[in-house]
């Protein structure tokens, strides 16, 4: 029989580039063996919970510019809480229990870490945050 452990740990991507330092922070450790690999997991996710956000709140989003776009992503995680929240819950969905007492010791810093490293996954997926009707179109 296999665990919830197990399961969430297997459908994990591996993620390569990042290296693992004896000098290096827990948190920092933290961040590149369960952040990294759950938000790359979620990342088809949060597009669409960010795509649904915008359309529901904001629809003028579709309107700004490149640079525009990138302020209001951030200014939307920073300042939106329940949004922000919905978020932070998508991650901690799928850390093991073991994640979440190492996570719930220093979930500040952490929270910061992994916010930012969604926003930075929004901001690179930024071209598919155009108007709904120009992307059925194509």
């Amino acid at each position: 029989m296999t665990t919830r452990q197990s399961n969430l740990e297997s459908i994990r991507p591996e993620i390569s580039t990042e290296t693992i330092h004896e000098n290096m922070s827990d948190d920092e450790r933290f961040q590149n063996l369960v952040l990294r690999p759950i938000i790359k997991l979620q990342n088809d996710l949060l597009i669409e919970v960010f795509k649904n956000y915008v359309n529901k709140y904001k629809s003028s989003f579709y309107d700004l510019t490149v640079e525009k776009k990138m302020s209001y992503i951030e200014n939307s995680i920073q300042r939106d809480i329940k949004f922000r929240n919905s978020l932070k819950g998508i991650v901690i969905g799928l850390f093991t229990v073991e994640e979440y007492l190492i996570y719930i010791q220093n979930s500040s810093a952490l929270n910061k870490r992994m916010m930012g490293i969604v926003k930075d996954r929004l901001i690179s997926n930024i071209q598919l945050f155009e108007r709904p009707e120009f992307l059925s179109a194509v």
